[in-house]
């Protein structure tokens, strides 16, 4: 098994340290199987997709503006 440094914010550490009862590397090892599942998962469904990259980014911009609005943001 590879090892990985990890560089967190002191307070943080704090708080994990209240929890000692915590295996906290399985923890980030369970969070980061997720985010590539869910990104391998993109990937597939990305490969099948015949739209641009400035396809998506317009896609995108629309769907931003339409939430801001909904929100009252824009």
């Amino acid at each position: 098994m590879t090892n990985i440094t990890l560089a967190i914010p002191e307070d943080l550490h704090s708080r994990m340290k209240k929890h000692s009862e915590i295996r906290w590397s399985e923890v980030i090892r369970k969070t980061i199987s997720e985010k590539i599942e869910t990104l391998e998962m993109m990937d597939k469904l990305a490969g099948k997709s015949k739209l641009t990259k400035e396809d998506v980014e317009e896609l995108a911009n629309k769907i931003d503006s339409s939430v801001a609005r909904k929100l009252g943001i824009k």
